[in-house]
């Protein structure tokens, strides 16, 4: 397989409603959209990276610019193309999952589209169809909270994700419980919004027997996490510090958590977010796919990788008009609380182009004959 150069696209995607979180809120999906084009077939893998650097440290204009400058050059080292080789040569460059993810899931969307294969058998899918949760942000009162969540589960979500920060905890978890009762699949996100000196203030969740509180503290306070688990019955889940399948082992050797959300561009793609799997698997935790506000694109890779055996638990893999009045793709449906996975060769979808078109910001050809 010949490669013959990648197209690097930005678009500006916008969301139904904004969108607020611990880190800040988004009206727009700032996207960037890599596309791969070899001597067979074309390939499509999308970036998850923010505007600004406040979930992690990559931001959009910055993996543009790796990409441009180190990881799509480097694809001119690969004597015999595939995403084996693709991802090792990838390695000489420290940092920057999310940049890598995107050439990565381009390349082997190609790479499988050439062979026919889709990506949901490719990594080992079980089901054809995934439970889908929903992530529910920060709202400004508690009755608008209480509206959408209303809103979510009439839809027919089968696990309601809320964000929550210093200040939006206890009462709306309360009030959403007392509201829609025990039987709802509930969990938490703080996002890292607290430190273990809240420890007994986040005990008070315990009352409201969720699923699991997801990245409680910091990303680099594994041991914090592991304390915090040994204070709380309420599950443990890592996010921002599950960054590969060795700081996945070495935090379930220390019980920093019990269960593991997998969100593949934070750690670098789908090869590693399979290696993560597998490590939690074998050690019996619970896996389930984050997201990242995706475009069909990346909602696509997402539900493929959610239909391994170890996602015991419905991921943030929800329809297409949870976030986009139109997607760019052929839409994700919710049926009966599920989202059916891709069966075609790739991700299994393609961008419509009118649609794509008409977000489009900008668009930059990188051949290989000019590398």
């Amino acid at each position: 397989m010949k490669i013959d150069g990648v197209e690097l696209r930005r678009a500006a995607m916008p969301l139904k409603a904004p969108f607020r979180t611990s880190f800040g809120t988004e009206t727009t999906k700032d996207v960037l959209f890599v596309k791969v084009v070899t001597s067979e077939s074309e390939g499509w893998g999308e970036c998850v990276a923010m505007s600004d650097p406040r979930y992690c440290s990559e931001y959009t204009d910055g993996a543009a610019e790796v990409l441009r400058k180190f990881l799509i050059p480097s694809l001119g080292e690969l004597t015999d193309p595939d995403v084996h080789a693709l991802s090792a040569t990838m390695e000489q460059f420290a940092g920057h999952p999310m940049a890598k993810a995107a050439l990565e899931t381009a390349f082997l969307d190609a790479e499988l589209r050439a062979a026919g294969t889709s990506m949901s058998s490719y990594l080992g899918a079980v089901v054809d169809r995934v439970p889908a949760g929903v992530s529910v942000g920060i709202k400004n009162s508690i009755d608008e909270l209480l509206d959408e969540v209303g809103d979510f589960l009439d839809a027919g979500y089968l696990r309601i994700k809320l964000k929550i920060e210093p200040g939006w905890d206890i009462e709306p978890v309360r009030a959403v419980r007392e509201r829609f009762g025990d039987d709802v699949l509930l969990q938490v996100d703080a996002n890292t919004a607290y430190t273990l000196a809240d420890a007994r203030h986040l005990q008070r969740l315990d009352d409201f027997d969720l699923l699991l509180i997801e990245q409680p503290l910091p990303e680099e306070e594994l041991r914090g996490h592991a304390r915090l688990a040994e204070m709380m019955r309420t599950p443990v889940c890592l996010d921002e510090s599950i960054t590969s399948a060795k700081v996945t082992a070495d935090a379930l050797a220390i019980g920093a958590c019990s269960v593991v959300n997998i969100k593949p561009g934070r750690v670098g793609g789908y090869l590693e977010s399979r290696r993560i799997h597998d490590v939690c698997k074998a050690n019996g935790i619970a896996v389930w796919c984050g997201g990242m506000l995706e475009t069909g694109i990346g909602r696509a890779a997402n539900v493929a990788l959610a239909a391994l055996p170890g996602f015991v638990l419905p991921g943030d893999t929800s329809a297409s008009d949870r976030y986009f009045a139109e997607d760019i793709t052929e839409p994700f449906v919710l049926d009966d609380g599920y989202v059916k996975v891709p069966e075609g060769p790739g991700i299994g979808v393609e961008p419509i182009p009118d649609l794509l078109e008409a977000i489009t910001t900008s668009v930059e050809w990188i051949g290989m004959d000019r590398l």
